[in-house]
Order: C-alpha cells, then sequence, then structure tokens
C-alpha cells in the first residue's frame, strides 16, 4: 500500500483528482500510456505518485464513457451472445465479437490477478514504475507501432472478428500491465501488425477495454477509499466525473481522426516524451 499522501485541503484534493481525470481522460484511448501520464504529471507537479489504486478508481469514469459510447454496440453483442446460445449461431458478425472480447480479456485477467495475489506491494514500488523505464517502454512502444504502422496491410473490418482476433489483442493488451506501454496503444499496434483498417482496429480496442479496466477499477475501488478517507469520496467522485467526460471526447476524436490519418503523430509523441522524461531524470540525479 501507497504511503498516504501529505494532509490536503478538500478543495486542493478535488483539485488534484480533477486534473487526474482530465489526464486519464485524454490518455487512456490515446495510444500514449494512461500509466505513464498519471505517473509523471503528479510528480511534476509536487503531488507524488498517487498509487495504482487510485488510479485505477479513476479509470472507471473512462469506462462508464466507453460503455455509453459504444452502448448500442454492446447492446448487439449481447444479442448476438444470447441467439447463439439458444439457436447456435456463433458464426454472426456479434456473436464472433463477443467471443473475441470474452478471449482477448482472459489474458490481461490471468496476469492481472497473479500481480495482484503474489505481487501486489513489490509491484506498486519496483522499478517497472520507475520515470526511465516508463521512459525506455515509451520509446520502445513508438518503435513498434512504427513498424506496425508501416507493415501492416489494413484490410481487416471489425465485422471480420474472431477469436484468434481477441486472443492475439488480448496478449498485446496483458502487456499494458507494464507502465509506459499504453493499453491502446498496444492493442491498436497488435491490431495493425495483424492486418486491421486503423478505425476498426481503435473500435476493438475500446470494446475489449470495457471489462478489463471496469474489473480493475472495482477490484481497487475500497484500496482507493481507503487512501483517500480523510478527504472523503467526493476527490474520486471528481476524477472519475472528469474522466467520463473527457474520455468520451478523446474516444470520439480518435475514432474520426484514424478514418483519414495515420498514428504516425502518436509516434512522434511517445518518442517525444520518453526523451523528455530520460533528459528530466538525468538532470534529476546529477543534482
Amino acid at each position: 500500500m501507497p504511503e498516504p499522501a501529505a494532509s490536503v485541503s478538500l478543495l486542493e484534493a478535488c483539485w488534484r483528482n480533477l486534473v487526474l481525470g482530465i489526464v486519464q481522460g485524454l490518455t487512456e484511448f490515446l495510444p500514449i500510456s494512461s500509466t505513464a501520464h498519471l505517473k509523471v504529471v503528479p510528480v511534476l507537479l509536487g503531488w507524488g505518485d498517487p498509487g495504482v489504486s487510485v488510479t485505477a478508481t479513476i479509470q472507471l469514469g473512462s469506462i462508464a464513457a466507453v460503455i455509453a459510447y459504444f452502448r448500442s454496440d454492446l447492446v448487439q453483442v449481447l444479442k448476438g451472445i444470447s441467439r447463439a446460445l439458444r439457436h447456435g449461431q456463433w458464426r454472426e458478425p456479434e456473436a464472433r465479437l463477443g467471443i473475441a472480447m470474452v478471449v482477448g480479456t482472459a489474458p490481461i485477467l490471468i496476469f492481472g490477478l497473479l500481480i495482484k495475489l503474489f505481487w501486489s506491494e513489490g509491484y506498486e514500488a519496483s522499478p517497472l514504475r520507475s520515470i526511465p523505464f516508463i521512459a525506455v517502454i515509451s520509446i520502445a512502444m513508438a518503435l513498434l507501432m512504427a513498424l506496425a504502422e508501416r507493415l501492416g496491410p489494413r484490410v481487416k473490418k471489425l465485422a471480420d472478428v474472431s477469436g484468434r482476433d481477441g486472443l492475439i489483442v488480448g496478449f498485446a493488451q496483458a502487456l499494458a500491465l507494464i507502465p509506459g506501454v499504453s493499453r491502446s496503444g498496444s492493442t491498436l499496434t497488435a491490431s495493425l501488425f495483424d492486418g486491421w483498417q486503423r478505425a476498426d482496429a481503435a473500435r476493438f480496442s475500446f470494446l475489449l477495454g470495457v471489462p478489463a479496466i471496469s474489473l480493475a477499477g472495482l477490484v481497487e475501488l475500497n484500496q482507493a477509499f481507503l487512501v483517500s478517507a480523510e478527504a472523503g469520496p467526493l476527490p474520486l467522485l471528481t476524477g472519475i466525473i472528469s474522466a467520463a467526460v473527457v474520455s468520451w471526447l478523446a474516444i470520439d476524436w480518435l475514432l474520426k481522426f484514424l478514418q483519414r490519418h495515420s498514428t504516425w503523430i502518436f509516434v512522434a509523441y511517445r518518442l517525444m516524451f520518453g526523451a523528455a522524461l530520460l533528459a528530466w531524470w538525468s538532470l534529476d540525479i546529477s543534482n
């Protein structure tokens, strides 16, 4: 469990969580790593690391946004699964999408559970969450995304999804347990390598994130309230609501952007972000 933050007023706690919610909303669905930014931004502002439990709980706002945005898609998936169970229509696109979502959630669920059971406290303070490690991972993921952008044939659409696709993208999603990888970035990169069109790859990434991020947020909810007990529930609710609003806007923008543009802007950003973090860390340790 992380050390409690220094005592702050209710207004200050709400302000901090408002900022964290905005950062979460902007970075959860853009392929630039919400975990990295939620680690780095508070440190730059002098607030310290908010901890895994608080950031995971604020992610519930992003889940509320993606469920609201894709509510018709999710309803169709549930209907497709229901029809398949009743009539054996497992080859229908909605049923196949549901299967892909279930299969794709399994890897991150298994690895996340193993971390929670056997490495919870060690993970919180591990070198994986250090600034230089996050910087290096950000640069490495930028290079992988660049390679996927160059080599991916971009022929698959969401209607073509299969359980195999879910498994491939699901293992990529599990890599997001490493800070700096980016759940959206890893799934989008894997999808591009696997031949998906950009906008459809992003759409599947968003849908695949619903169960994974929901479970992570719910598991950490109680711990987050314990960490924030002094200020009460209002700061966390402020963060969740701001994350929901900004996430909705980010989802809508990214889907429209990827219909007409490539991912090179995110490659460039991640390279600059990683380089800036390494420079900052180098200056910090030299002082």
